[in-house]
């Protein structure tokens, strides 16, 4: 079989890995299975809290494989935008796939996947998401231009 045709895929991966490096230096851990977990369980966290044109607004510029991610288990037909949007309910979510090994700060961790984000979707989507949240959410989520100069 040739190989012709899974170039997509390849890059997709390769997408994927970019990604979780990146945000695994931002945290400063030494655990890519673990920056994974931080990043699949903070964007379906962060998609059940959007409108839902919003959330597909976000998934559409997620990298091939991480978008499927932020999709999995989502149900749009049964899609309603869950109605607490504290910080801690929000922050609590994460923490949870983190009981075995618990986040030191959860709000700092969240803080650079929002940061990864604004660096790598475009700065009209990250303002867009950003004004969907809570004030007290919105706050973890730095501008585009603090987000760039952390990933200098």
């Amino acid at each position: 079989m040739s190989s012709h045709g899974l170039e997509g895929i390849d890059h997709s991966a390769q997408q994927a890995h970019i990604w979780i490096n990146d945000l695994e230096r931002r945290l400063g851990w030494d655990s890519k299975p673990r920056a994974y977990r931080l990043l699949k369980a903070v964007l379906q966290t962060l998609r059940d809290r959007l409108p839902i044109n919003e959330a597909t607004d976000l998934g559409a510029q997620l990298p091939t494989l991480i978008r499927g991610v932020y999709y999995e288990g989502w149900r749009p037909a049964h899609y309603v935008s869950i109605k607490d949007r504290h910080l801690e309910s929000f922050l609590g979510r994460i923490d949870s796939a983190f009981k075995p090994d618990p986040i030191d700060d959860t709000s700092e961790a969240v803080a650079a996947v929002f940061a990864l984000l604004s660096a790598k979707i475009s700065a009209g989507e990250s303002a867009d998401v950003r004004q969907s949240l809570p004030a007290s959410i919105r706050a973890l989520w730095p501008a585009p231009k603090q987000a760039e100069r952390n990933s200098a």
